[in-house]
C-alpha cells in the first residue's frame, strides 16, 4: 500500500495539547519496543489527509493526537517514534494512503459519525452536558462572526469533492428565466385579477417586480463577494452571526420547499385542465382531512421526483435542457402576448382599479410568488466560470426582462376577458378557449407545464446547493454537504428537498401554499445587506468585487417594500410563519446550536495548530 507524503514540520513540545480520555474515541498506544510507540488508532482524522507523528519517547505516552485531528471522524493507523533529531519536539507528517482515498470516494455512508460528528453527540452523557451549556453556547453563537476565509476554504472541505465550473452568463440568464417564468404567472395571475386587483394586476406585477429586482441586487452581492453555494447564508454568518443566519436560512429553505410543492400542485391543475376542464380531476378527495389538506395529489409527487432526478444527474446537462426548452417557451410567450392584444378590448379594462390601492397591493403581495426562483440561481456560483461577471448579468438582466414580460402578459389577459369572468385556476387556457381559439388552449397549457417543470428543475438545483452550505457549517446534518465525485452534484441534499416538497405537495392546496410562501420569502429577502445598508449595524466589510449601487438608498427601499408587502397578508399567514419559526428555533436549541459550536471551536483549534506550523517554518527558514 503506497503512502504519499503531503508535507512535514516540527512542533515544539509546548504546542502538543494535553491528553484527553479516549474511550471509544481512541485506542491506547501499545509499546512496539525499541523506544517506539506504534499501532495507535486515532479517530476524527481529516477527510483528505492522515496524521503520523514522531515525537520524543518521554512525551509520547503523555500526548494524545486526537485534538490535532480535524473534525470529520475517520480511523487510520498512526505510528509514533522518537524524534529524528532527539529533541523534545514533535515531528508531524501528513500522508494519505490509497486505501483512505478509496474510502473518501465512497459517497454512500451511513455511520453515526457522518450524521453527528461533533463532540456533543459522542454519547448521551456528552449530549446532556452540551444541553446544560445551552445558554452560554447560544451567547457564543449570537456573538460569533465567521470570516470569508472560513466560508470559502474551511467549510468547503466538508463536501470532500468539488463542483464542476461549467456555467457562464448565458446559462445563468436562461436558468433564471426557466426558474422564474412559469412559477406563478400562469397560476396566480387569474386568481389575483379575479379576487383583488382586476385589470390593475399589471401594477401589482410592476410593484412586485421592482421589489424582486432590488432583492436580486442583494443576492448578486452575496454571490459575488462570497462565491460559495448558499452565499447569502455565508454572508449573514459574516455580518450578523450564526443564529440570525440560521433563522434566515430556515425560512428561505421553507419558502423554497413550499414553492416547489405549489408548482407540483399547479402542474397537476394545468394537466388536468387539458384532459378535462376540471383542475381537480386527477386528485383524490379524502373526507377525514381538514379543508385545504383533503385533496391528495399523487401526480405532483411524480413530477417533483422526475425534476429532482434530472438535477442529480449533472448541472450542465440540466442547464442545456433548460435553455433549449426556455428559448422555445419564450417564443410561445411572445405569441400569447400578440394574440392577447389582437383579440383584446380596452373596455374590459374598466374599471381599472375595482378595489382601489388596497386591492393592488394585496395582489402584489401574492404575485410576488411569480418572481421567486432567482435566488436559487445565485446559489450556483461555485459552478460559474466567472462569478464577478456572470452573476450580475444573469440575475439583474434577466429579472428586468421578466418584469416587463409579466406586465405584458397580465395586460393581455385582462384585455381578452372581463376580470370578473377570469378562471381562477387556469386563466390563460380557459380564456383562449372562450374566444374560440381552442388550439391555443393546448399551446398555452404546454407552455405553462414547461415553465413549471423548468422552475422545478432549477429550484431543485438551487435548493440543494443552498442546503449544502448550511450543512457545511453543521447547522443541519453534514451528510447533506457531500458532493458526488462523478456528477459533482449534492445528491443527498437533493433527495431531502425532493422528499420534503413531495410530502407537502401531496396534501396541501394551492391557497394554503401561496400564503405561506410569500410570508417566508419576503421576510428575509435582502436580509443581510439590507440591514447593513440601512446602517442598523456597522458594516463589517466593504464589497471588493461587486456591490449594490446607491447604498444605502436601494437596500433601504428594498426592505421597506418587502415589509410593506408583508403587512398586506392575512393573520393566518403570520400564524403559520410564527409556528414554523418556533419549530426551527426548537431544532436549533436541540441540535444545530451544539453542532455549529463544536465545528467552530474545532476550526479555531486547527487555526492555532496552523499558526504554530507557520511560526516554526519561519523560524527554520
Amino acid at each position: 500500500m503506497s503512502v504519499k507524503i503531503r508535507g512535514s514540520f516540527l512542533f515544539p513540545a509546548p504546542l502538543i495539547p494535553a491528553p484527553t480520555s479516549g474511550g471509544e474515541e481512541e485506542e491506547e498506544a501499545q509499546d512496539g519496543g525499541g523506544g517506539a510507540v506504534g499501532g495507535a488508532v486515532v479517530d476524527r482524522a481529516l477527510s483528505s489527509v492522515g496524521w503520523a507523528a514522531w515525537y520524543s519517547y518521554e512525551s509520547a505516552q503523555e500526548t494524545a493526537l486526537s485534538r490535532f485531528t480535524p473534525f470529520s471522524r475517520r480511523s487510520f493507523l498512526t505510528t509514533a517514534k522518537p524524534s529524528p533529531t532527539g529533541e523534545s519536539s514533535a515531528y508531524i507528517s501528513f500522508f494519505t494512503t490509497d486505501a483512505q482515498k478509496q474510502e473518501q470516494r465512497s459517497y454512500w455512508r451511513w455511520s453515526k459519525q457522518d450524521f453527528f460528528p461533533g463532540e456533543s453527540f459522542v454519547s448521551f452523557a456528552s449530549y446532556r452536558t452540551a444541553l446544560s451549556q445551552t445558554f452560554p453556547r447560544l451567547r457564543d453563537r449570537i456573538l460569533y462572526r465567521s470570516t470569508r476565509s472560513k466560508e470559502l476554504v474551511e467549510l468547503k472541505k466538508e463536501s470532500e469533492n468539488d463542483m464542476k465550473r461549467c456555467l457562464n452568463w448565458w446559462d445563468l440568464i436562461w436558468l433564471c428565466f426557466g426558474s422564474v417564468v412559469g412559477s406563478g404567472i400562469f397560476v396566480i395571475t387569474g386568481q389575483e385579477a379575479h379576487d383583488h386587483a382586476g385589470p390593475a394586476i399589471v401594477l401589482s406585477y410592476a410593484v412586485s417586480g421592482l421589489s424582486a429586482l432590488l432583492s436580486a441586487f442583494c443576492y448578486t452581492e452575496f454571490a459575488v463577494e462570497i462565491p460559495v453555494a448558499g452565499g447569502s447564508f455565508s454572508y449573514l454568518r459574516i455580518e450578523l452571526g450564526d443564529f440570525i443566519a440560521f433563522i434566515a436560512a430556515g425560512n428561505i429553505l421553507l419558502e423554497a420547499i413550499v414553492g416547489a410543492a405549489g408548482l407540483g400542485r399547479s402542474w397537476t391543475s394545468y394537466f388536468a385542465s387539458m384532459i378535462k376542464n376540471e383542475p381537480d380531476f386527477l386528485r383524490f378527495h379524502v373526507k377525514g382531512l381538514a379543508e385545504g389538506f383533503n385533496l391528495l395529489d399523487p401526480l405532483a409527487v411524480v413530477v417533483l421526483v422526475v425534476a429532482n432526478s434530472i438535477a442529480m444527474a449533472g448541472t450542465k446537462q440540466a442547464s442545456c435542457l433548460n435553455w433549449i426548452s426556455s428559448v422555445i417557451s419564450a417564443g410561445v410567450i411572445v405569441l400569447i402576448i400578440a394574440i392577447g392584444f389582437s383579440h383584446g378590448h380596452v373596455s374590459n379594462l374598466v374599471p381599472f382599479v375595482p378595489q382601489g390601492a388596497s386591492g393592488v397591493f394585496a395582489a402584489a403581495a401574492i404575485v410576488y410568488w411569480s418572481y421567486t426562483g432567482f435566488d436559487m440561481v445565485a446559489t450556483m456560483v461555485e459552478e460559474t466560470k466567472k462569478p464577478s461577471r456572470d452573476i450580475p448579468i444573469g440575475l439583474a438582466g434577466s429579472m428586468t426582462v421578466i418584469t416587463v414580460i409579466y406586465c405584458l402578459m397580465a395586460l393581455a389577459l385582462t384585455m381578452m376577458q372581463k376580470y370578473t369572468e377570469i378562471d381562477r385556476n387556469a386563466a390563460y387556457s380557459v380564456t383562449f378557449s372562450r374566444i374560440g381559439m381552442k388550439w391555443a388552449k393546448y399551446v398555452v397549457s404546454i407552455c405553462a407545464l414547461k415553465g413549471m417543470t423548468t422552475s422545478l428543475l432549477v429550484g431543485a438545483l438551487g435548493q440543494a446547493r443552498y442546503m449544502t452550505q448550511i450543512a457545511r457549517a453543521h447547522t443541519i446534518l453534514p451528510w447533506f454537504a457531500l458532493f458526488h465525485p462523478k456528477t459533482g452534484t449534492p445528491i443527498n441534499a437533493t433527495l431531502l428537498i425532493a422528499m420534503l416538497s413531495a410530502v407537502v405537495a401531496f396534501f396541501s392546496s394551492l391557497d394554503v401554499l401561496s400564503s405561506v410562501v410569500l410570508q417566508h420569502a419576503v421576510h428575509f429577502y435582502a436580509h443581510g445587506y439590507c440591514i447593513t445598508g440601512m446602517q442598523l449595524l456597522p458594516q463589517r466589510r466593504a464589497p471588493q468585487l461587486w456591490g449594490i449601487p446607491v447604498v444605502p438608498y436601494l437596500p433601504s427601499l428594498s426592505i421597506g417594500m418587502n415589509v410593506f408587502l408583508i403587512g398586506t397578508l392575512g393573520a393566518e399567514a403570520f400564524w403559520r410563519f410564527f409556528i414554523c419559526t418556533a419549530v426551527m428555533i426548537l431544532y436549533y436549541f436541540l441540535v444545530g446550536l451544539h453542532a455549529t459550536y463544536d465545528v467552530a471551536h474545532h476550526i479555531a483549534q486547527e487555526s492555532i495548530v496552523k499558526e504554530g506550523k507557520e511560526n516554526v517554518d519561519r523560524g527554520l527558514s
